[in-house]
């Protein structure tokens, strides 16, 4: 299993949103297990393998879970460097500003600060993962047709949280020292994200560089 410990003591437990849980005895929650036992033997590319006989959406979803679960506690601990004076737009370096539209309250894009956007991001990501018709918690629940489509939606979004971090707030992530967790985080993500192909190369083109420091070897 694997737990990160904090050097800054009181913030440990900050997380941005409220975490989302699996509910115990579950098979999504001995799926999850099955993840965090073969991501402690240090081997990413294996680690994201879809298990023997397993469901692949089911699979998906419960990574999707744990995904949020981490950039929410990463982004926690930044908190208080992202806001409205240091980040008036959502940006990934110079090239790359994101504008936010979810298709239902916001249907234009509109510009808005990183803390904003990031606010905006994840509570629409919740909405998505606490909606029992788009991620059953129940056995035998079947995931409806439209769930690989929402789920490489979110995991787009969420890798702009990481983008953001990373050429935003790298400088603070070095102080508290959660460099390696950070890197860790976001290197299983992208080696699940490419397993499955799920997030289109020009969505990644932000931390491309990063990417491939990050998978070269591990080929």
């Amino acid at each position: 299993n694997i737990s990160f410990l904090f050097c800054s003591g009181s913030r440990s437990s900050k997380t941005f949103k409220p975490k989302k849980n699996i509910p115990e005895g579950s098979h999504q929650y001995e799926l999850l297990k099955h993840a965090e036992a073969t991501l402690g033997s240090g081997n990413l590319r294996m680690a994201v393998m879809l298990p023997e006989g397993e469901d692949l959406n089911e699979w998906v979803a419960v990574n999707t879970v744990d995904f949020f679960n981490q950039i929410n506690m990463l982004y926690g601990t930044i908190t208080d460097f992202c806001t409205e004076e240091s980040c008036p737009v959502m940006s990934a370096g110079p090239k790359y500003e994101y504008h936010w539209a979810d298709g239902t309250n916001i249907k234009k894009p509109i510009k808005c600060s990183a803390p904003k956007y990031i606010d905006y991001l994840m509570t629409w990501v919740q909405d998505q993962l606490d909606d029992e018709t788009l991620f059953p918690s129940k056995i035998g629940v079947p995931f409806p047709k439209n769930f690989m489509s929402v789920a490489k939606t979110i995991l787009k979004r969420l890798f702009r949280v990481y983008a953001h971090i990373y050429h935003q707030h790298f400088d603070p992530v070095i102080q508290l020292q959660e460099e390696a967790h950070l890197n860790t985080s976001f290197k299983h993500f992208i080696f699940f994200v490419q397993e499955f192909n799920l997030i289109d190369r020009r969505e990644l083109a932000p931390l491309q560089e990063l990417i491939e420091k990050l998978t070269s070897k591990d080929r």
